[in-house]
């Protein structure tokens, strides 16, 4: 039969049309037992996540992704493409990451920079402090030795962090926020704690210094004791609020506030090599198992909003995390690897079957486990595609090194100083008003009200033309683009 289509102008045409068709709608076939399959689809994904990112272009801010994406967000982009290199070998992109987190580092050296610390709060620098952290694990191209270095990166942004934990409410433990004016100042949430958990935990199995795990220690028993940890179901809730004494929990969940507890946890095992700190993971890792859904219950999901489609844009790249740091556990902990690799690799297949979107018919959504593309595309989504087929890649892969196991990265112990303490956000510095400042500031008050009436003088004369004031030029509306400027927040 199809030798006579072939041989009917007819029959080639409609031959014709189904293959390129097939080849608009075809998802990706991810075989996630062949490195170059995974290598191959995983090469596209970055080219599709990369699309979103402007800041390595003339006139474009190194670092920032556009609206509506806040500036956290991409320096967990940046974490992404660390981790594109280490498992594919492909430096496509490691021009552009170093651009990105050398340019943000900020005047202090700890990623707290001045057009983002209005806002910017402790899990949004705890970031970005990871992503340098990978670097250094993974021998990600060491900056020049007049740049800063990505362990001394780390350790600062670990520095600044230490000194916000705050004893005077619930006993402990690190607000959301950084500065007292920001919304969420008053709330203890789990992503926060489990950013500085997960690099302090790093820190002292990379550099041998039990500071660091002495403070991850802390911060254990304190997510423990509020019950963030619930010690029942090994459930890790969202955060509580400081009006209550930490008593009132906010019972949502979510992938990478599990994601990054079982990250500390793994590499704190891997450091003492404790019954207590293997089983501590071993039970987080079963609770996490709540996060995966579908048929046969072994796709990950975005449980708290993807059934009810309520996703944000933040909560599109949760999943990205958990794939993330569940991957990195297997080198630190590899007895965990047949328990977790069954659903790495289903949510692997599952997650780049959908990707049917955008233009290219290859962007990939949200929502894995019902096998179709569901008309979302960015950021979060990509990085999550992106994260869960390379995580095919982890026993091909190279152990993470440190300072004592072929690590180059430099270290600063005592980086971050210049802002340890500090609870306004660094400006111009002002002496003291004078005389004559005073005088200034009422010539310039005498010219604004000038100004301003000879404003209204000129609307109100604009008032007898048919074409009215907008005519002449109207007015932008607020975005959230003009609010990264200073910096965003994700809520």
């Amino acid at each position: 039969m199809e030798r006579l289509l072939r041989q009917s102008p007819l029959g080639r045409l409609a031959i014709g049309l189904l293959l390129a068709t097939s080849q608009l709608t075809a998802a990706y076939n991810l075989d996630p037992d062949s490195p170059d399959s995974v290598k191959s689809i995983s090469k596209q994904m970055a080219e599709d996540l990369v699309s979103f990112y402007h800041g390595n272009e003339p006139g474009q801010t190194p670092g920032l992704l556009p609206d509506p994406y806040y500036w956290w967000e991409a320096g967990a982009m940046m974490g992404t493409l660390i981790d594109y290199w280490y498992y594919t070998g492909d430096d496509t992109y490691n021009n552009l990451t170093k651009q990105a987190l050398l340019f943000q580092v900020g005047e202090t050296n700890d990623y707290m920079p001045r057009n983002q610390t209005r806002t910017e709060g402790n899990d949004d620098q705890g970031f970005w402090g990871l992503s340098v952290m990978s670097a250094a694990e993974y021998k990600f191209p060491d900056p020049p030795p007049d740049q800063p270095q990505w362990l001394g990166l780390a350790q600062a942004v670990f520095n600044t962090q230490a000194a916000r934990w705050d004893t005077e409410h619930c006993g402990g433990g690190l607000r959301w926020q950084i500065f007292t004016w920001n919304n969420g100042y008053d709330y203890k949430n789990s992503i926060s704690q489990a950013c500085f958990f997960a690099l302090g935990a790093r820190l002292a199995l990379y550099t041998g210094n039990t500071s660091y795990s002495d403070w991850a220690e802390k911060t254990w028993d304190w997510m423990v004791a509020t019950k963030l940890i619930n010690t029942t179901n090994w459930y890790v809730y969202d955060g509580a609020g400081i009006e209550t004494n930490c008593t009132v929990l906010t019972p949502y969940q979510f992938t990478y506030n599990a994601g990054g507890m079982i990250l500390g946890a793994a590499a704190m095992y891997n450091l003492t090599e404790s019954q207590t700190w293997k089983d501590r993971l071993d039970n987080l890792l079963e609770g996490s198992k709540v996060f995966f859904t579908g048929p046969k219950n072994n796709i990950m999901s975005e449980v708290a909003c993807e059934s009810v489609n309520t996703c944000n844009v933040d909560e599109h790249s949760f999943k990205a995390y958990l794939t993330r740091w569940l991957t990195m556990m297997i080198k630190w902990a590899p007895h965990t690897y047949d328990t977790i690799s069954p659903y790495l690799r289903a949510s692997s297949i599952a997650a780049a079957k959908q990707c049917q979107g955008g233009d290219n018919k290859r962007m990939c959504g949200l929502i894995w486990y019902d096998g179709k593309y569901d008309g979302s595309t960015g950021v979060g989504q990509q990085m999550a595609a992106l994260e869960i087929t390379m995580s095919n890649l982890i026993q091909n892969s190279s152990a993470p090194v440190t300072a004592d196991n072929g690590g180059t990265s430099v270290g600063d112990p005592g980086g971050g100083g210049d802002d340890i303490g500090r609870n306004q956000p660094k400006g111009p510095s002002y002496g003291p008003i004078n005389g004559g400042d005073r005088f200034g500031a009422a010539v310039l008050t005498m010219l604004v009200i000038a100004s301003v009436v000879g404003a209204m003088f000129f609307i109100f004369m604009d008032e007898t033309s048919p074409k009215g004031p907008v005519a002449h030029g109207g007015r932008r509306g607020w975005s959230k683009k003009g609010r990264q400027g200073e910096g965003g927040q994700h809520q």
